[in-house]
């Protein structure tokens, strides 16, 4: 059995991959860093030929530009919206009987500062949250096609290989700069905020699960439990033996996005997944 892997490179990637060997699946991962297949999501013939040749029994598509800036329109509605097209037509077309995982957002749910889950209303709030709302709508077309289409709402979650522009990677990778001796500081806005902290290794256990399933095709994968960024920075500093308050500075002008950012994981837990790892497990391992 194989599959394929769009936004191999990503910090999902290799989770998944990893997931899928441990059930006997061999993947396939494509992105435009070196060492991967390359089929440009915004080019339909090169990603109808890659399905076409392979036939996979299951697709992932995790490719995104991770961010909600305006500035990342183009990269964002080619990765996601024409990418998701893309796939779709061509499982249509050359590989019906595919398996299509698309990876959501909850930043694309009115938050209205409650649990969500997958019932609750879209809120084009963004560029980002726009692209992952039409995606879904697509995935509902192709669906009513006789597709099988999955789509997994994912919350926030880090792992090691989180890049440094990210802000949990940034935070950590800063305090351990302070226990070698650099004498910066942190500069951050509203530390109350509250959101998930997932670790990637659990969230794709949680993909591999949905997929298996017949009846239910979208879910929220989240963890359910927020903590403060103030709780984060906390975990983190005290990993070096450092108090945070000694390091910190808030940044002046900084307005969030959101008080609390949180998932309703009824459905993915019904399922029989639950995640592992826990905020304190994390933070040790990103260190």
């Amino acid at each position: 059995m194989s599959a394929i892997i769009w936004g191999a490179n990503g910090q999902d990637g290799p989770y998944l991959a990893a997931v899928l060997k441990d059930n006997g699946i061999n993947s396939i991962g494509v992105s435009r860093a070196a060492g991967f297949v390359h089929a440009d999501l915004s080019n339909f013939e090169a990603v109808s030929a890659l399905i076409n040749e392979q036939r996979p029994q299951y697709i992932f598509h995790l490719a995104a530009d991770s961010t909600t800036k305006h500035a990342a329109w183009k990269s964002n509605y080619e990765a996601i919206s024409t990418g998701t097209l893309h796939i779709l037509e061509a499982v249509k077309q050359f590989s019906p009987a595919t398996k299509v995982f698309l990876s959501g957002s909850g930043l694309q749910f009115k938050n209205e500062g409650k649990p969500i889950k997958e019932t609750a209303p879209f809120d084009a709030s963004s560029i980002y949250a726009a692209t992952r709302i039409n995606s879904v709508y697509m995935a509902r077309y192709y669906r009513s096609l006789g597709l099988n289409v999955y789509i997994g709402y994912f919350f926030n979650h880090d792992s090691p290989s989180r890049s440094d522009r990210h802000i949990n990677k940034k935070i950590i990778d800063t305090a351990k700069k302070i226990a070698e001796g650099s004498s910066e500081k942190l500069s951050m806005g509203d530390i109350s905020v509250k959101k998930e902290y997932g670790f990637s290794g659990d969230i794709m256990k949680a993909v591999w699960q949905l997929v298996q399933q017949d009846a239910i095709m979208e879910a929220v994968i989240g963890t359910g439990d927020a903590h403060s960024i103030e709780e984060w920075i906390d975990c983190c500093f005290s990993l070096y033996g450092l108090n945070w308050k000694d390091h910190v500075v808030k940044s002046e002008g900084f307005v969030a996005e959101y008080k609390i950012l949180v998932s309703d994981p009824a459905t993915i837990f019904s399922l029989g997944w639950k995640p592992e790892v826990t905020m304190a497990e994390l933070a040790q391992m990103m260190k």
